[in-house]
């Protein structure tokens, strides 16, 4: 794929920065890059001290909220939980039910299913909390667009408070005046509704959750250390909902992920040896791509139930069976994953789709649950925004992945009148309407997209250019202090313009690895790894050098292949020997003048 490689040219004086906050210009360099000039921002920044995290009170409702539920543990009241059936839902609903346990609160958790009910709180929920006797229900990480299933628990006389951090729906005249629609529930706490002055906007679910234990234990007196330690269960919630690491998110993850490597849940310690992960410093990665993806398979495959129950699960036993189930999910779900990624490409490229700026793709035989993980795929396979769709009984249901540039809560808003549900925020969204409008949809997303073929073009933000011959163990050290990287904290991309490659090998046990060792115009060399498609690779290498180059650099001799790289410095410890090699994001050819 084509792709623009460009150089970030923040403006700051980094020397200055350097020497007093202690770090190398380089670092200086990239923070700037993550859009922090001010010495005191910059300084919080790598600090990542919990105390500078906001208080819950300064969001609109929460005091009410904490009134509502302080009253309802004081008189015993059963206290229903409305919670959603992904990982922010499962981790924020666990999150609360455990708070209010601990003060003493009787709870009960419900999840819609995902097959039959869809997304957030509804009227079955509403209807099985009122008969067990709940008069109070609370929503995680849903709610916002509830106002059907929130106007029943009304008539039933329940009182409904909303916690939610998903976009809030609005209606717009011919002026472009816009009112914001809200749901008749006693009280919405959500940082992205009207005249909340909530200085971040960006927390997940359980991170608005959080804000909600957070003043309610301080109401009860409970220790701050008591709050800290449900930052892991926050913290995959932030990651695997995608969330920006910045401000309280990477304050958020950074502790939590500390907590996670020596976490004291039960369910979470079986999860992570079950994964492999056991000898191993958790990352967001390993949230994302690991721990993430076996809470969700729960939701997608199988009921809540089975996540929730690892949560809480009170024996080394329970936990194990427990995390072996939800682990046998995630594997299933990875090859159905596969197996519809595949039929949604063979559509694409085998049809007039392959020419719209909007993919809108419907799937046969899919899982309908999977439809958001395949659109995420397209996405970073065609660099544009995707809404992927199955048949099911009342229509189509669908779920969409978009790029930065193209708004897709606000674009299918526009589309309202053919939608029979609709959710999501600028990212992601999940919809359903009747089958007989989906081309009606297509076209119209394509023909009011104001998305340029430039747009299309994916960007390779460079950091800094650094000669691989600055790279050592210290500077590696210093590059952690950026860490938690996630969306919004991008690993730092480095660039350098001409590399000869002295060698090349394939490696893995699927042949899935390419080794280089590569040398620099000053004469540093060092091995690089590249993980992406070798086959696209060589034929690139071949298109612009030859097939004898190829060959060359195969076979150890003396090439003509010449190629700038984008890349990550690593340690690389092998039977103790440590090493400093890069991990090669990006390739092109940079002629020599």
């Amino acid at each position: 794929m084509k792709e623009k490689w460009m150089l970030e040219a923040k403006r700051a004086d980094f020397e200055t920065l350097a020497n007093r906050l202690a770090i190398s210009p380089v670092l200086a360099r990239i923070i700037v890059n993550r859009g922090l000039s001010k010495e005191d921002d910059i300084e919080r920044y790598l600090s990542c001290d919990l105390t500078e995290m906001y208080s819950g009170l300064m969001m609109k409702g929460m005091e009410q909220a904490c009134n509502l539920i302080i009253t309802a543990i004081e008189e015993n009241q059963l206290i229903a939980i409305g919670t959603d059936f992904d990982n922010d839902g499962i981790l924020s609903g666990h999150s609360l039910s455990t708070a209010l346990k601990r003060l003493g609160g009787r709870v009960v958790v419900y999840a819609p299913d995902r097959i039959s009910e869809g997304y957030g709180l509804n009227r079955r929920i509403v209807r099985e909390s009122y008969e067990a006797g709940s008069r109070l229900i609370i929503t995680c990480d849903n709610g916002i667009a509830a106002f059907d299933a929130i106007d029943y628990a009304k008539e039933l006389g329940m009182t409904v408070v909303v916690t939610d951090h998903h976009e809030v729906a609005f209606e717009e005249d011919e002026n472009g005046n816009r009112t914001f629609l809200l749901p008749n529930a006693d009280v919405v706490v959500n940082p992205k509704q009207e005249d909340c002055t909530y200085p971040f906007k960006g927390l997940c679910g359980a991170g608005v959750v959080y804000k909600l234990i957070e003043v309610l234990y301080e109401n009860f007196k409970v220790p701050k250390e008591a709050l800290y330690e449900l930052l892991e269960f926050i913290a995959i919630a932030t990651v695997a909902d995608v969330m920006d690491l910045v401000s309280e998110n990477r304050l958020i993850v950074k502790h939590g992920l500390n907590l996670l490597s020596q976490s004291k849940n039960l369910g979470i310690r079986a999860l992570i040896e079950e994964c492999g992960l056991e000898q191993k410093r958790i990352s967001a990665y390993h949230i994302g791509f690991v721990i993430g993806p076996c809470f969700n398979a729960a939701g997608r495959l199988d009921t809540v139930a089975v996540a929730l129950d690892l949560l809480d699960a009170k024996t080394t036993e329970e936990a194990k069976q427990l995390a072996v189930s939800l682990k046998k999910l995630n594997d299933s779900r990875k090859d159905m994953t596969l197996q519809g990624v595949e039929q949604a490409i063979e559509r694409i490229e085998t049809s007039d789709l392959i020419h719209d700026k909007v993919l809108v793709v419907k799937l046969r035989d899919t899982h309908e649950s999977l439809v958001g993980i395949i659109a995420g795929r397209l996405r970073e396979r065609y660099n544009k925004p995707a809404l992927v769709f199955v048949d099911v009984e009342q229509g189509v249901k669908g779920s969409g992945r978009s790029i930065e540039s193209y708004n897709m809560f606000e674009e299918l808003l526009k589309c309202k009148d053919l939608l029979t549900k609709f959710g999501g925020h600028p990212m992601a969204a999940g919809l359903s309407l009747k089958a007989e409008n989906l081309e009606t949809l297509r076209d119209r997303l394509n023909h009011n997209t104001i998305l340029s073929e430039e747009d299309l073009i994916p960007i390779v933000r460079i950091d800094v250019p650094l000669p691989i011959g600055y790279l050592n163990e210290a500077f590696l050290e210093e590059l952690e202090k950026l860490e938690p990287f996630g969306k919004g904290n991008n690993k730092p991309v480095f660039a350098e313009q001409h590399f000869k490659i002295r060698q090349a090998r394939i490696l893995g046990k699927n042949q899935n690895v390419l080794k280089l060792n590569i040398i620099n115009s000053e004469g540093f060399a060092m091995d690089a790894l590249y993980f992406g498609d070798i086959t696209e690779f060589n034929e690139f290498v071949e298109a612009e050098y030859g097939k004898e180059e190829v060959r060359k650099m195969y076979l150890g001799q003396y090439n003509e292949v010449d190629l700038a790289f984008t890349y990550y410095p690593t340690l690389n410890e092998y039977m103790g020997n440590r090493t400093v090699q890069v991990i090669i994001q990006n390739y092109c050819r940079i002629k020599r003048r």
